[in-house]
């Protein structure tokens, strides 16, 4: 099992995943608990845990869910739901001590959701802000520049800490990871503009920062010209600019391999110029690098 200078919250338990898709489709939860242990023994401290939709449909599943992996290992666990009502099962459900005292973490509380703060009267919990998105004239709005990422988090976090008693070291900052192969609009280069922005503000400086690492390879080829894993080494890039400032926790899977590159690595130099383009540039980009 490697060490790494970042938490990794294992992101296997969810049915965007083909493997655990079918295990909940059967109610597998002997299946479940496996891959629980495999995450848990692989170094995830935190699973994150959802069952899509269902878990609207179906709480008594969701909890049986729960319940099981909490039977299987004692990480603490991180729920991933847009839904209060959704987040209230879970946070009730929760075995704090199957986990040894240990908080879980509610994935995630955005401003436009910004009544899910109200779920700490539950239990404590940390707390993950997505910075990505803001409230404006009473709708949500997608940041498209890392002024506003940091903005967003700025004000979420200030809030979280002087009005609701979170301590800094529960907050961690979600500033989201798009999928590389759409990027036209230079939403990666904000997300490492906006990673070291915040790490530098002495306000958010014990503050944790992070983001979906499966996101970014999404839809890309697997392999790179000479076989090499092609999404692996794009994730890998992004932690070897994104970990040096700030970067310390991982939703991935926590069997990847997740080693900084060398400063020459092809894929890396790459991804430099990739991240630096906008439109269809940055598509061309892309393209010469998997297509040789």
């Amino acid at each position: 099992m490697a060490t790494y200078p970042f938490t990794i919250i294992g992101d296997r338990i969810n049915p965007g995943f083909k493997n655990t898709k079918a295990l909940l489709e059967k109610e597998d939860l002997e299946g479940i608990q496996k891959l629980a242990v495999r995450q848990a023994l692989a170094g995830a401290s935190y699973l994150d845990v959802t069952i899509g939709a269902r878990g609207a449909s179906d709480p008594v599943f969701l909890r049986a869910v729960i319940e099981a992996i909490q039977a299987a290992v004692d990480l603490p666990l991180c729920f991933d739901y847009p839904s209060i009502e959704v987040q209230e099962t879970c946070l009730k459900c929760y075995d704090i001590e199957r986990a040894q005292g240990r908080k879980p973490i509610v994935n995630s509380i955005s401003e436009p959701r910004w009544a899910m703060v109200e779920l700490l009267r539950i239990r404590p919990f940390k707390v993950m802000v997505m910075a990505s998105e803001r409230l404006e004239n009473g709708a949500g709005r997608p940041n498209k520049l890392s002024s506003e990422v940091v903005s967003v988090a700025k004000r979420l976090s200030t809030e979280l800490v002087h009005d609701r008693g979170v301590p800094p070291d529960d907050i961690i900052i979600d500033v989201s990871v798009s999928a590389l192969s759409s990027d036209t609009e230079g939403l990666t280069k904000m997300a490492i503009d906006s990673v070291r922005m915040i790490h530098n503000d002495p306000g958010m400086k014990a503050m944790h920062i992070t983001g979906g690492l499966t996101n970014i390879g999404q839809l890309l080829p697997a392999k790179t010209p000479d076989g090499a894993d092609l999404r692996n080494l794009i994730e890998r890039s992004f932690l070897t600019l994104t970990v040096p400032h700030g970067f310390d926790t991982v939703l991935g899977t926590p069997w990847k391999d997740y080693s900084l590159l060398p400063e020459d690595n092809p894929v890396l130099l790459a991804f430099k110029e990739i991240v630096q383009l906008k439109g269809l540039d940055a598509i061309r980009r892309l393209r010469k690098l998997y297509r040789g």
